[in-house]
């Protein structure tokens, strides 16, 4: 047989320096015939086996028949399908022909890239870091990120909340939100239960919430998580590379560390960008809607009156309540950072607490302490004249 670098040579010889056939047999001691072959042939010589028969051949028209009936059989069925037939071989001769003829069976699936326009959308996932946060006094609490990324710029933010709320994930919308200075035109949402009501329609929360910021929204269709893939390829690399490896002292030092972390991730390169996503953000910002003279509170509030027993319970924590309003109607409020109490009829500050996410705990201001240890104190003994004791000898004759 010919080899690569004879042939080339043989060619060479003969169309360049044109030596003939009968010449090149005497230097090669190659037959003629065998030259002229090589001369002939405009591609290189390789070795070529004749195909060898598989022994799923047998079997492929019945392979065939079924993904016909149902195109997204999977390769288990098809093999239970075909062992009364008499087929014996493994997975993956079944699995490697399934991949070669099931695009012919099933209608073709492709998608359009996406181009967003500055201020256009900005996308919104929740994600559960893998493990529980630090609340103090010994405690952890499973939390969760409220995670968004706009896009245009890319540029991210995240928010700790600890409940699936829809006051909670608001509070962390709006806390994202005014990371970036302005409101984007459209929140993108998945069905959240707390921002999706059904049929695609926002919940009462969160409608309200977009009208506050006079933007509009947009709630994706069951399992169109592709829709979304800014924020979901920017959760993937929060999960990778921020949570691995840190160690938190409480929640507090959970956010602190987020927000550096998506600093140093905006002002990375991005590789579809092919640019930083903070190089971009001036852009996206100019064409967002002007941020509220006043951002949404979202928080908890209820009106309820100050007993006997001067305390407001909220997450299963006690906060005390001042013990001279007992008996009168309070407003409650609770946010992410304080809870606090006023007097519906005077205005009065009832309470003002920070926050704790920790569980089952009392926590008692000192004035409040002060107050009721006045108000339960014991009143001063009635003075009782004292008589000397001859006034009592004369009464009994003594």
């Amino acid at each position: 047989m010919v080899d690569v670098e004879l042939w080339a040579e043989l060619r060479r010889e003969h169309f360049v320096r044109g030596v003939s056939i009968k010449k090149l047999a005497r230097r090669t001691g190659l037959s003629r015939n065998t030259i002229r072959r090589a001369l002939r042939s405009d591609e290189p010589p390789a070795y070529r086996r004749a195909p060898a028969g598989s022994i799923l051949d047998p079997f492929k028209d019945e392979i065939r028949r079924l993904l016909k009936d149902e195109p997204t059989l999977s390769g288990v069925r098809i093999r239970e399908e075909l062992e009364p037939l008499g087929f014996a071989a493994g997975k993956t001769i079944v699995d490697d022909y399934l991949r070669e003829v099931r695009p012919f069976y099933l209608p073709p699936r492709t998608y359009q890239r996406t181009v967003y326009r500055p201020g256009e959308i900005c996308q919104w996932d929740l994600w559960q870091p893998s493990c529980e946060i630090p609340v103090g006094h010994g405690q952890t609490r499973v939390g969760y990120v409220v995670i968004c990324a706009l896009g245009y710029s890319r540029v991210g933010a995240g928010a700790l909340v600890f409940s699936k709320e829809a006051v909670d994930i608001l509070w962390g919308m709006t806390r994202c939100v005014r990371v970036f200075g302005a409101v984007p035109r459209t929140l993108v949402w998945d069905r959240e239960g707390a921002i999706h009501a059904g049929d695609g329609r926002p919940s009462a929360e969160f409608a309200a919430f977009c009208g506050q910021l006079r933007c509009g929204w947009r709630i994706l269709d069951p399992g169109d998580c592709e829709a979304k893939g800014v924020v979901e390829r920017l959760q993937g690399y929060a999960e990778a590379n921020f949570e691995p490896g840190r160690s938190f002292a409480n929640h507090l030092d959970f956010q602190f560390q987020l927000d550096r972390w998506f600093g140093k991730a905006n002002a990375r390169n991005h590789r579809g960008l092919r640019c930083r996503p903070i190089d971009r953000l001036a852009d996206d910002v100019a064409a967002m809607i002007a941020a509220p003279t006043s951002w949404p509170e979202p928080g908890r509030r209820w009106v309820m009156r100050v007993p006997v027993d001067p305390y407001v319970r909220f997450d299963t924590n006690d906060y005390s309540l001042d013990p001279r309003l007992a008996g009168r109607r309070v407003e409650a409020r609770v946010s992410q950072t304080e809870v606090t109490a006023l007097a519906l009829d005077t205005g009065e500050l009832a309470c003002r607490h920070q926050r704790s996410f920790a569980r089952h705990r009392t926590i008692t201001a000192l004035e409040h302490a002060r107050a009721l240890r006045q108000l339960r104190a014991q009143p001063d003994e009635p003075e009782v004249e004292q008589r000397p004791a001859a006034r009592y000898d004369a009464l009994i004759g003594a």
